[in-house]
């Protein structure tokens, strides 16, 4: 049975926003466990990649969900709202490859997706 698993910083992040928002987040979202394979993730998310992580960014609306799958299970790392991402590119000065690469290429990022990773409870 798939499982979605928020650490605790993105639980907190989604628990601030209006009960609407957090449904619409969840209802993009929206993966069966017949989902999780890479290329049918590819297709549909975005795909950040670097060192051997692999998230996926989920757009749902101004806000963006950036999670990986481990052992079958959906792992929420944030929820973040899209000018969050925006003023993070504007303010690292990134190239203009696209938010995915840019993403991919920023080590302050990764320090924020690692920060909600340390939170997470379930194995």
């Amino acid at each position: 049975m798939l499982q979605i698993v928020f650490n605790d910083i993105s639980a907190a992040e989604l628990s601030h926003l209006p009960t609407q928002i957090q449904f619409h987040i969840l209802e993009a979202l929206n993966i069966n466990s017949g989902d999780l394979e890479e290329t049918l993730l590819a297709k549909r998310f975005g795909v950040l990649e670097r060192g051997g992580k692999k998230l996926y960014r989920c757009r749902a609306g101004d806000y963006r969900i950036y999670f990986a799958v481990k052992d079958g299970n959906v792992r929420i790392h944030r929820v973040l709202h899209k000018n969050t991402l925006a003023d993070f590119l504007y303010r690292s000065n990134l190239p203009g490859g696209g938010e995915d690469e840019a993403l991919s290429q920023s080590k302050n990022f990764w320090l924020l997706i690692d920060e909600g990773a340390k939170t997470l409870k379930a194995s």
